[in-house]
């Protein structure tokens, strides 16, 4: 038989290197990852055995199987799953790196080396772990359905290159030979496999067997001892999510949690119940403590694992659960679905939506009942979750204000490090007050100090501060809370003052700087849609502020960084009236000989208006030019 020699990906054998050179301080991990590996394919070959019976018979009872040859110093991973081709068996261990490697090393360089073991199973990168304890893996697989000599062996040391044979198997399935190092040599020791099986891997739903030796009464004379060897299971195999709540202890759920999720910290919140009526199952649901690596890639797997009177269906059901509660992990095991329900059929399928609705309702009021008893816990799940919760309100129209409820906001009257709610400003509000107000912006300090807020303070109003580049979309989408509308500070026109003379004075303000608003419009034609007085400003002399409907500067930048087409966003130019430059600019209107240095201070106010808004003058050697001009005149008066 020909022996193929092949070169690693370069991503795998930076892997490799990584690996070998122990940078992880929890090598027993290896262990769980080749299990998690080995009952992988047990449930992809069980469920392919609900239609092909023939596999299913073939494999006989299924089972992981670990064999300690201390002779050897071999440690064998043996299982009678769905097995592999050569071709599968190259692209999955070799020459294409798994999908998550780059992203898996590039991870793994911004953690401690504490926090790495955890990153090893959320890439996919599993099986590389064995060369943290082993110098040389061989691994001898069979596909599922084809005969004995289909067989393939693969064997790598980690020097850059593997080799690839056919050779006879027996059984279909996969065993993993890890030629241990000479330091590592204690995992060949029963109890210390036994002890790592218990400590990650006893809720497999497969029975992890080895073989033992015991000492036994001989059958010939009862005062002596024999030893024999015989076959152990070394895990529970109890569905914990079948289990009563009240026999399971807070380290099983624990234990059971990062099983599932491969997270080295405990879970933040545990969801565990039985729903009975038009639709029976059991959800055993986490609320993780710390947001997984890579959940805003499109690539993230979402969805509990489902199955069907324990058998395992599907490990991400992303029809189960919405996609802004896509950081929940668990298991749904239902009574109700057929065995071979395939994704096209939960896709229209009732009774998934009704466990989807369910699921949805228990994870949302399990949210605002932490919200309630423990708020420092949940401020801490909404620090690390609240940006993708509130995605909720954009996607889910019956529960956007159910979803409203769960967010926290810091606000120009919250002290440093409070936070408040919407209900909270509700019950705040003036007896006349009729919207609620919020202002959008990418750092704390930058929005209490925006010009946005002046006849704010001075109207002692409180502004929610939203400070996530989709904010300004989910408020759009929300429009009000409790029949209170939203405004955005930075949107539309403002009118705080509601008197009668106020009115008359804000009329007359405008006859009195009609001239100037419109030479100034004139100037700035390009540049914005409209010039007026605004109502917003009290101690400077000009913003931006952008139309009702029209797109937020922020959501602008954001769109235009992902390379979005954006359509033509012009802005409106506000001046405050009272301020003394917006009076000297009034006083010289219609003067011919004033005309250029008009148009030079419309230009530079404009650029001060931008700047205001975290945006660029659009001529900042003009700007620089100008600024330095009025500066150099102003000391020569001086």
């Amino acid at each position: 038989m020909t022996v193929q020699q092949m070169e690693f990906k370069a991503e795998v054998k930076q892997l490799l290197e990584l690996m070998i050179h122990s940078l992880y301080s929890h090598k027993e991990i290896f262990l769980r990852e080749l299990i998690s590996n080995a009952s992988d394919a047990i449930d992809k070959a069980r469920y392919e055995a609900l239609t092909r019976k023939e596999i299913g018979e073939a494999a006989g009872e299924w089972q992981i199987r670990l064999t300690a040859d201390k002779d050897a110093g071999t440690l064998t991973i043996s299982d009678n799953g769905i097995g592999m081709t050569k071709d599968e068996l190259i692209e999955a261990l070799g020459t294409i790196a798994h999908s998550g490697t780059k992203e898996f090393l590039r991870a793994v360089q911004e953690r401690n080396k504490e926090a790495n073991p955890e990153l090893i199973g959320q890439f996919g990168v599993g099986f590389y772990s064995a060369y943290m304890v082993a110098d040389r893996v061989t691994v001898v697989t069979r596909k599922a359905g084809t005969d004995a000599g289909a067989g393939v062996k693969w064997e790598s040391t980690a020097d850059g290159t593997f080799a690839v044979e056919e050779t006879d198997k027996t059984g279909q399935g996969t065993d993993v030979v890890l030629h241990l190092k000479g330091e590592e040599k204690k995992y060949l020791d029963e109890w210390e496999l036994r002890t790592i099986v218990t400590k990650y891997s006893d809720y497999i739903d497969h029975p992890i067997v080895m073989e033992v030796e015991r000492k036994k009464p001989d059958a010939f004379d009862k005062d002596k001892t024999v030893s024999v060897r015989e076959d152990e299971v070394l895990n529970s195999r109890k569905a914990i999510w079948l289990r009563d709540k009240a026999e399971i202890s807070d380290g099983d759920y624990s234990e059971f949690y990062k099983h599932i999720s491969h997270d080295f910290n405990a879970p933040s919140k545990v969801i565990h119940y039985r729903a009975e009526g038009t639709s029976e199952f059991t959800a055993l649901l986490f609320i993780p403590e710390k947001v997984p690596y890579g959940i805003f890639f499109k690539e993230f797997k979402v969805g509990p694992t489902l199955y069907v009177r324990r058998v395992q269906i599907m490990e991400h059901c992303e029809e189960l659960i919405p996609p802004y509660l896509r950081f929940i992990k668990g298991v749904v095991d239902s009574s109700d679905l057929p065995l071979n329900v395939s994704r096209e059929i939960l896709q229209s399928n009732r009774q998934i939506e009704t466990i989807r609705k369910s699921l949805t309702k228990k994870v949302l009021d399990t949210l605002a009942e932490l919200k309630k008893d423990e708020p420092e816990k949940y401020r801490s799940f909404f620090s690390e979750f609240g940006r993708i919760l509130k995605e909720g309100i954009h996607y889910d129209f019956a529960k956007k204000e159910q979803i409203a409820d769960l967010l926290l906001f810091p606000s120009t009257k919250t002290e440093e490090g409070k936070l408040t709610t919407f209900g909270g400003y509700v019950d705040a509000m003036k007896p006349d007050q009729e919207e609620i107000y919020y202002a959008t912006g990418t750092s704390l300090d930058e929005v209490r100090k925006s010009p946005y807020l002046e006849a704010f303070r001075e109207k002692d109003l409180e502004v929610l501060i939203m400070l996530d580049e989709i904010d300004d979309i989910i408020m759009g989408s929300l429009r009000e809370y409790k029949g209170k509308k939203l405004k955005s500070i930075t949107r539309g026109d403002i009118k705080l003052d509601k008197e009668e003379s106020s009115a008359a004075s804000a009329k007359e303000g405008k006859e009195t700087f009609a001239r100037l608003l419109a030479v100034m419009k004139d100037i700035l034609k390009d540049e914005v849609k409209d010039v007026r007085l605004s109502g917003r400003l009290r101690d400077s002399a000009c913003c931006l502020v952008t139309d009702e409907g029209g797109i937020d500067p922020n959501m602008e930048k954001l769109m235009k960084a992902m390379g979005q087409d954006v359509p033509a966003n012009l802005r409106i130019f506000e001046i405050n009236a009272g301020h003394p430059v917006v009076g000297a600019m009034n006083a010289i209107v219609g003067d011919e000989t004033k005309k250029e240095l008009l148009s030079q201070y419309t230009e530079m106010l404009y650029s001060q208006a931008l700047i205001l808004e975290g945006s660029k003058p659009r001529d900042p050697a003009a700007f620089a030019k100008n600024l330095s001009r009025l500066m150099t005149e102003s000391l020569s008066k001086g």
